[in-house]
C-alpha cells in the first residue's frame, strides 16, 4: 500500500484519524521505524520531526519512502496552502523538476506513459532507467580490453610469464602461465549499469519494470557488479566512444546514489528516494532564467566571489583571511549592470500584508539579500528574491526600498511553465528578455 502526502505533512498511526495529503495515516510499525531512522540521523538530515506520541512532521524533501513492512510513503511538492485532491499534477511537476536537476532529457514518449500509467517516483525513476538501457543493450553495449593472468592455461595465449614458467613443478609441463588482453564487457560503465539493475529488480514492485529488469538481468548475466558505486561513479568516461551511454548516465547515477543506504541496513530493509526541495526548485529557477536571459547578459549560479568581512585571526603572524562566504543563487550581469536572485521554496500570502506578518517573508532573507546588495552591488541596484507561485500569491509585489539605490522585488514563479510573473520589477531587469504574459492575462 502507498499513501501520498505532501511536504510538511502529518503522519500517525491513529486509523481513526481520517487522512488526507496533509495527514498521513500509516501502521505502528512503519511510524516505529521512522522514529528509529530520525534517531540513528540525529540533526544530519531533518526529515521529519516528533511530535507527541502519535505524530511525525515531515520536512521539506520529497520523493518516496517503504518502510520493511512494504509501506510507501510518496512525499509531493506542496505548491498551495489549501488542501488539494488532485495529486496528480504535482508528481508530474516534480519529475520535471527532477530531470532538470538531474540534467535529464526526457524521452519522447515519457509523458504520455507517466499520464497513463501514474506510477510512484521510484517506480518512474527505475522505468526510465530500464527503457534506456534496453534501448542500449539493442544498440550493443561497448567492450573494452582488459589484462588477464591465467595460471593454467592449456595453450600460449598473449605474454608466456617465463619467470612462473621455469619455476613449474615437474608434471606440470603442458599448462602455461600466460598475461593477455580480453575484449570483455567488463568495463566500469557496464558493470554499474549492472549495480544499477541488480537494485531495480530487487527493489521494484511495478510488474512491467520487474519483467524488463528481470529479462535484462538474464541478457547482462555475465557483467560483474560493483561492490562500491558511488565512488566508482566518478570513473565513468565521457568519451565520444560512451555516447550512447550518455543518456542514461544520470538515470544510473539516481538509483545508485539516492537510494540511501542508510534505508539498507540490517535484515529488514526499505527504500528511500529523497530530494530536497528548496534545491530542486533553485535548479527548476535556474534553468527557467536561462532560457530568459538575454543574450548580451551571463547568469552564474551559486556565485563565490565575495565575503561578508575580513578578519586577522589572533594568533602569531596572523595576515588578514575572509569569512562568511556570500552565495547568491543567481548572479547576472553584463559590462556595467549586474542583478541578484535568490530563489526560496516558501509559500507567500498576500494575505498577510502587515507590518507584523510581512507576507511571510523571512527576515533572515531580507538580511541576507541587504548582505548581497552591498557586497556583490556595491549598495546600488536591483534584487530578486522568488518565490513559488501560489493561489495567495500570484502576482508580484511593491518594490522594497533598501534607500533610494537599493531595490528588492518579490516575485512568483509559475512551476508549471517554469516562468517568472511579468510585471513592474521588468522596467528595471533588463537581463531578461522573456518571462511571459502580465499576472492576470496568464502564464505562458
Amino acid at each position: 500500500m502507498t499513501i501520498q502526502v505532501r511536504e510538511y505533512a502529518l503522519l500517525t498511526c491513529d486509523t481513526t484519524v481520517p487522512g488526507n495529503i496533509d495527514l498521513g495515516v500509516i501502521s505502528p510499525p512503519t511510524f516505529n521505524w521512522l522514529v528509529e531512522l530520525q534517531q540513528q540521523w540525529g540533526n544530519s538530515v531533518q526529515l521529519l520531526n516528533r511530535e507527541g506520541k502519535q505524530f511525525l512532521r515531515l520536512g521539506s524533501y520529497v520523493g518516496y519512502l517503504q518502510s520493511p513492512a512494504g509501506e510507501g510513503i510518496e512525499i509531493l511538492p506542496k505548491t498551495q496552502i489549501a488542501v488539494t485532491d488532485k495529486p496528480e499534477p504535482l508528481r508530474q511537476m516534480l519529475q520535471r523538476m527532477l530531470q532538470v536537476s538531474a540534467g535529464i532529457s526526457p524521452r519522447e514518449a515519457s509523458v504520455a506513459a507517466l499520464q497513463k500509467r501514474r506510477q510512484p517516483l521510484h517506480e518512474w525513476i527505475f522505468s526510465e532507467f530500464l527503457h534506456y538501457l534496453v534501448e542500449l543493450v539493442r544498440r550493443g553495449l561497448r567492450f573494452d580490453y582488459h589484462l588477464t593472468e591465467d595460471d593454467d592455461s592449456a595453450y600460449i595465449r598473449g605474454q608466456l610469464d617465463m619467470n612462473r614458467q621455469i619455476r613449474q613443478p615437474p608434471g606440470r609441463g603442458t599448462r602455461f602461465h600466460v598475461r593477455y588482453d580480453e575484449f570483455t564487457p567488463q568495463r566500469i560503465e557496464n558493470r554499474l549499469l549492472r549495480t544499477a539493475l541488480d537494485s531495480v529488480l530487487k527493489l521494484t514492485k511495478d510488474s512491467e519494470n520487474w519483467r524488463m529488469a528481470n529479462t535484462l538481468s538474464h541478457q547482462l548475466s555475465d557483467i560483474q557488479p560493483v561492490a562500491d558505486p558511488l565512488p566508482t561513479m566518478k570513473s565513468w568516461s565521457e568519451g565520444k566512444y560512451l555516447f550512447a551511454y550518455r543518456t542514461i548516465k544520470p538515470w544510473c547515477q539516481l538509483i545508485l546514489e539516492k537510494l540511501n543506504p542508510d534505508f539498507q541496513k540490517g535484515a529488514s530493509q526499505g527504500i528511500s528516494l529523497l530530494f530536497p526541495m528548496e534545491k530542486l526548485f533553485e535548479k527548476w529557477v535556474g534553468h527557467g532564467l536561462t532560457k530568459a536571459l538575454h543574450p548580451d547578459f551571463s547568469l552564474a549560479m551559486q556565485s563565490r566571489e565575495q565575503y561578508l568581512l575580513t578578519h586577522t585571526p589572533v594568533k602569531n603572524n596572523a595576515s588578514a583571511e575572509s569569512w562568511f562566504m556570500l552565495r547568491p543563487d543567481f548572479y547576472i550581469e553584463a559590462k556595467s549592470t549586474a542583478f541578484v536572485l535568490d530563489a526560496k521554496w516558501k509559500l507567500l500570502d498576500r494575505r498577510q500584508a502587515n507590518s507584523a506578518e510581512k507576507y511571510g517573508i523571512s527576515q533572515a532573507d531580507v538580511y541576507q539579500m541587504f548582505a548581497y546588495g552591498h557586497k556583490y552591488l556595491a549598495g546600488k541596484g536591483q534584487m530578486m528574491l522568488i518565490y513559488p507561485q501560489n493561489p495567495f500569491f500570484e502576482a508580484p509585489l511593491p518594490a522594497f526600498e533598501f534607500d533610494k539605490d537599493l531595490t528588492l522585488w518579490c516575485v512568483p514563479f509559475d512551476v508549471e511553465s517554469g516562468k517568472l510573473v511579468s510585471g513592474e520589477w521588468q522596467n528595471t531587469f533588463t537581463c531578461l528578455a522573456d518571462v511571459g504574459k502580465p499576472a492576470g492575462v496568464g502564464i505562458v
